[in-house]
């Protein structure tokens, strides 16, 4: 009987086990726009910067951590000071803008410029949207200021982090100029690709796309490089994890 029971048991641990790794990678989130560190390398915008480029939205650490990279090794690239990070110009005030590709329960988002935390907005652990935009003053601030985001999720001991450059006072109400989407660069061992399920399709939100597909956005031409559902805010060129120019 106790052989019949370890035998059961290491029957489910080894199925548990098979379903873990055959299933995909859950992603997270990232700032979007004004274009964030991650989403400047994910788009091609700054060289060099290693794995970030293929998952913008997987800076995730400890919480309590003050540097871009979130304590990740991989992600490191992402506090390299000497890397040449491109600032949005701004004025006095600027909307932060998230892409969720993960729905995290929320305790707080938090802004940083050095040490001075200088907004703080309290979820009370309520899931967010596939979006989140938050206004943030700068008042007190001018030139080019580094701005460090922080996405606590509220059920783990983890956050998700996004640094964003910017130029303030540099012209502009406060805005967010829309960067030029630029090609994601191409994965070194890309996975072939499989038959255009959706060929010469118009982007809608709602419409399920599979790897391969490849839709218009915008005058250009996407391909999908993970499968979604997509919704309003995942639009192409605000989200490359999931779509690559072509």
């Amino acid at each position: 009987m106790r052989r019949s029971i370890t035998f059961a048991t290491v029957s489910l641990v080894t199925i548990a086990a098979t379903l873990f790794v055959a299933s995909p990678a859950m992603a997270h989130g990232y700032i979007s726009s004004p274009p964030s560190r991650q989403a400047n390398c994910a788009q091609g915008r700054v060289p060099n910067c290693g794995d970030i480029i293929y998952e913008p939205q997987s800076v995730e650490g400890p919480k309590g951590q003050r540097n871009c990279h979130g304590g990740v090794a991989r992600f490191a690239q992402l506090s390299d000071e000497s890397k040449p990070w491109p600032a949005t110009s701004v004025g006095s005030s600027v909307t932060f803008n998230w892409t969720l590709t993960a729905r995290h329960a929320t305790s707080t988002w938090e802004y940083y410029i050095g040490n001075t935390r200088i907004a703080v907005f309290n979820d009370g652990g309520r899931q967010p949207g596939a979006t989140v935009s938050h206004n943030v003053s700068l008042a007190g601030f001018s030139g080019r200021q580094k701005v460090l985001a922080i996405w606590n999720v509220a059920d783990t001991v983890n956050a998700f982090y996004s640094c964003v450059d910017l130029q303030i006072g540099g012209g502009g109400g406060g805005g967010n100029p829309t960067p030029t989407p630029t090609p994601t660069p191409t994965n070194p061992n890309p996975t072939p690709t499989p038959t255009n399920p959706n060929p010469g399709g118009t982007w809608a939100a709602g419409t399920t796309y599979t790897v391969g597909a490849t839709v218009t956005y915008g005058g250009a031409t996407y391909r999908c490089i993970q499968s979604h559902t997509a919704q309003a805010g995942w639009e192409p060129p605000n989200v490359p994890a999931l779509w690559q120019r072509v």
